[in-house]
């Protein structure tokens, strides 16, 4: 899955959290000054492109819906930041926390048992 822009991924929470929706229907969860109706279109015309968003025609408008979950997302990006950074390695990442973020023994003994927890379930 293609990596997106900080404006890509923005439309895409919207559509995460309010399901499909119409270009117009979108700007109406932008913050003031909301963006030109055309710069929303065109963001979600290059999400379709990049096959993370799909369409239905009504006539000649389209409302647009989510082809891809917030969590499958989420999961690429992470697979991808792990592969490019820290050799494809899980191990090397928790390293890199344990290294960076001074996590003590404690606080590991907690991840270990959430994660035994989790396969657990």
């Amino acid at each position: 899955m293609k990596r997106l822009t900080n404006k890509e991924e923005e439309v895409m929470r919207i559509f995460w959290e309010h399901g499909p929706l119409f270009v117009r229907e979108l700007l109406a969860f932008y913050d003031d000054p909301k963006p030109h109706y055309n710069t929303v279109s065109t963001l979600v015309r290059g999400l379709e492109e990049k096959k993370v968003v799909g369409y239905k025609a009504y006539g000649n408008t389209y409302q647009y819906y989510a082809l891809v979950s917030e969590k499958a997302y989420k999961r690429s990006a992470l697979n991808e930041v792990v592969s490019q950074y820290y050799d494809n390695s899980y191990t090397n990442v928790v390293s890199a926390f344990i290294e960076e973020e001074g996590l003590s023994v404690e606080e590991l003994k907690g991840l270990i048992q959430r994660i035994e927890q989790g396969r657990k379930k």
